[in-house]
């Protein structure tokens, strides 16, 4: 199985908190993603792609795999920072 997503990644937990309150409010994911995230992709609106198991670190990973497509995750800590993660499809 392979998932797709989209990021933001931000540097705190708190910065991270408060772009999930804004889209949960209506703000667009992909524009939230071109203003905040610090990773490359935020440019093309934070997506990913699709990818499978053991391509992604651990718990950036497990979070997108657990998540429902559409729906956010809560923020997600690895070795880069906090991601603010959005499933996109599955196949």
């Amino acid at each position: 199985m392979m998932v797709r997503a989209s990021h933001i990644l931000v540097s705190s937990e708190h910065e991270a908190l408060r772009i999930i309150d804004e889209i949960r409010k209506g703000k667009e994911f992909s524009e939230m993603a071109k203003r905040y995230s610090s990773c490359p992709s935020g440019k093309s609106g934070g997506d990913l792609g699709f990818f499978g198991k053991g391509q992604m670190v651990k718990e950036f990973e497990d979070a997108a795999f657990s998540l429902k497509q559409g729906e956010l995750s809560r923020p997600i800590r690895t070795q880069f920072g906090w991601h603010v993660i959005k499933a996109t499809g599955r196949k």
